[in-house]
């Protein structure tokens, strides 16, 4: 049983940046493949990206590609997003997952093993 915490959400006026990060226990991290999604109010949660088990290969949402970077650190058992040129539309609970799959799918579903509780992210314009 994995188990996820988020953590880094917060308020920030647009162009801003900010960094979120996952802690698992409880389980190996290295046996999943980690992503980021995003739930906004009155829409359904969204992929914004993943990366696999040892950080070999990265997706991203179009929206946020070119300005959200994920990553990990295995020896830590964290996954990070670091979020560039916020605006407001990336509003949103963020959530971490943890899939024993790659995230297949343009874009992948919303579907994971193991899911965090979220953090918001609010930006202002």
């Amino acid at each position: 049983q994995l188990h996820l915490v988020e953590s880094g959400g917060g308020s920030v006026q647009a162009g801003g940046s900010l960094s979120l990060s996952c802690e698992a226990s409880g389980g190996t991290f290295t046996s999943f493949n980690m992503g980021w999604f995003r739930q906004a109010p009155g829409k359904e949660r969204e992929f914004v990206a993943c990366i696999a088990r040892h950080g070999g290969s990265t997706l991203y949402s179009d929206s946020v590609k070119g300005r959200f970077t994920i990553s990990r650190d295995n020896a830590k058992n964290t996954l990070y997003l670091q979020m560039n040129s916020l605006k407001p539309e990336d509003t949103a609970v963020y959530y971490c997952a943890a899939r024993t799959s790659w995230f297949w799918g343009l874009p992948p579903p919303n579907e994971a093993d193991y899911w965090g509780q979220g953090t918001q992210v609010t930006v202002s314009s």
